[in-house]
């Protein structure tokens, strides 16, 4: 990751913990998804584990700039020392020019990996067979950002270097505005998965949806993070 991509992720999670309404819970938030126990990030910063313990759960004053702009940076100096693996994935869904509370992970395979393989990953139920049985790489969206923040273009967008994916919506309760939205884009994926939901409560239509555009459609309601370590895997 180049010192200036590290600098823009650094600039942007500071400016969300600053910002929050809750920074502790932000603080933790981030620190949970760079995969960093309290010990491990008290010990980068020289402090005891009971300082950043206080500081997420407000016993502490919210903190500073200064204590926020330390903390982000231990915690990429960590992922550093561990190869990186976080910091490539914000740079790019960063590099893509979406937020991390829109686009989960963004992510292409080296080889083409069978949906059996991906559908594994994500917990999920197959509801209806598309065309294609593999996957080049996959975009893990919240399904309400996207559709009240981004526009066509940008959705377009989200599909990343290679069309040949598969597109997990997050945070969905019936699937309808998420396969709709997504007759604006062509190509279509090789596959959709609904997560939040049981196969049981899908859309009525959905089928019918995926089935006129090819592409296979999934549930799952395995926990999120979970799926996200697993994918990563791929």
């Amino acid at each position: 990751m180049s010192e200036a991509a590290r600098e823009e992720l650094s600039r942007r999670i500071a400016g969300e913990i600053t910002l929050s309404d809750d920074p502790g819970a932000t603080l933790r938030k981030w620190r949970t998804d760079f995969d960093v126990s309290q010990t491990e990030l008290a010990d980068q910063l020289g402090v005891s584990s009971s300082v950043i313990s206080d500081y997420e759960s407000g016993r502490r004053e919210s903190p500073g700039i200064g204590v926020v702009r330390r903390t982000v940076e231990g915690l990429l100096d960590i992922d550093e020392r561990r190869g990186g693996g976080r910091l490539r994935q914000y740079a790019r869904v960063l590099s893509a020019g979406f937020e991390s509370d829109i686009v989960h992970d963004l992510r292409e395979y080296a080889t083409a990996v069978p949906l059996e393989d991906f559908y594994e990953a994500m917990g999920a139920t197959e509801v209806v067979r598309g065309d294609r049985d593999r996957v080049n790489g996959h975009t893990v969206i919240d399904s309400i950002q996207a559709i009240t923040r981004l526009s066509s273009e940008e959705f377009y967008r989200l599909y990343g270097q290679s069309t040949n994916r598969a597109l997990v919506f997050t945070r969905v309760t019936r699937g309808e505005s998420p396969l709709v939205a997504m007759r604006v884009v062509s190509p279509t994926p090789n596959a959709v998965v609904l997560h939040g939901i049981d196969a049981d409560d899908l859309w009525e239509h959905a089928g019918d949806l995926a089935r006129v555009d090819g592409f296979s459609l999934a549930t799952s309601t395995r926990d999120l993070e979970a799926c996200l370590a697993d994918l990563r895997e791929l």
